[in-house]
C-alpha cells in the first residue's frame, strides 16, 4: 500500500523521480522552456511555484530553501535577482505554461512542451467591466433625463402660452381703446379697422387658449 505516498510515480523508484524532478526544474529556471512528457510537467509545476514564491519572499530562509531544492547557488541567485527586479511581480500564481505536441514516436508517451509564463498579466477583465458598469448607469440615468426633459418642455410651453396670452389681452385692450376712441370721433373707416384688429384679437386668443391646453397636457404626461 502506498500510504502517504503523494505524487505520481513516474515509472521510478523515489530516490530516482525526486533526482529526475530537481534535474527538470533545474533545467527550467536555466532555459526557459523544455520538452518533456506530460506525466512530468505536471508534477514538475508545484515546485517551480514554490520557488518563484520563495523568490518573491526574498529573505535568507527563503533562499537556503531554494538552494535546497535545486542544489545550484548560482541558478537560484540568478532567479531571486530576477524575481527582485520585478519578473513575476503582476502574476499571484500560475508561473507555468503547458502546450501540447503530441505523442512521441516509439512509445506514444504524450509529449509536451512546459515554460515560464512571463509576460504581465491582461487587465482586459477589468477594462470590459468598468464600460459594462458605465452602459448600466446610463440606462438607469436614461428614463430619468428623459422625464425631466419632457417636464422642462412642458414648462417652456406653459411660459409661452402664457406670454402669449399677455400680449394679446394687450391687443384686445388697445383695439377695444380704438374702436370707443373712433365711435366718439365718429370716424367709420377707423371704426372697421378697430374691429378688424378686435376679431384678430379674439382669434388669437382662441389659439392662445389652444396652445395653454396642449402645455397642460403635455405637463400631465410629464408627471
Amino acid at each position: 500500500m502506498r500510504h502517504y505516498k503523494k505524487g505520481r510515480k513516474l515509472g521510478t523508484d523515489a530516490s530516482h523521480t525526486k533526482a529526475m524532478k530537481k534535474s527538470l526544474v533545474g533545467a527550467l529556471f536555466l532555459n526557459d522552456r523544455i520538452k518533456t512528457v506530460d506525466a512530468r510537467a505536471k508534477e514538475i509545476r508545484g515546485d517551480v511555484d514554490k520557488i518563484i514564491t520563495w523568490a518573491k519572499k526574498g529573505d535568507l530562509h527563503s533562499r537556503r530553501l531554494a538552494i535546497a531544492a535545486l542544489g545550484d547557488k548560482e541558478l537560484v541567485r540568478e532567479i531571486f535577482e530576477k524575481v527582485s527586479q520585478g519578473m513575476f511581480a503582476d502574476r499571484q500564481g500560475g508561473y507555468t505554461r503547458i502546450m501540447k505536441l503530441g505523442n512521441r514516436k516509439g512509445d506514444n508517451a504524450p509529449m509536451v512542451i512546459i515554460e515560464l509564463v512571463t509576460e504581465p498579466v491582461a487587465k482586459a477583465k477589468k477594462d470590459d467591466a468598468k464600460p459594462a458598469a458605465k452602459k448600466s448607469a446610463a440606462k438607469k440615468a436614461a428614463p430619468k433625463k428623459a422625464d425631466e426633459a419632457k417636464a422642462a418642455e412642458a414648462e417652456e410651453a406653459k411660459e409661452a402660452a402664457e406670454e402669449l396670452e399677455q400680449i394679446e389681452e394687450a391687443v384686445k385692450e388697445e383695439a377695444e381703446a380704438s374702436v370707443e376712441a373712433a365711435d366718439e370721433a365718429g370716424d367709420e373707416k377707423a371704426a372697421v379697422e378697430a374691429a378688424e384688429t378686435a376679431a384678430e384679437a379674439a382669434e388669437a386668443k382662441e389659439e392662445t387658449q389652444e396652445a395653454e391646453a396642449a402645455a397642460e397636457k403635455k405637463a400631465d404626461e410629464a408627471k
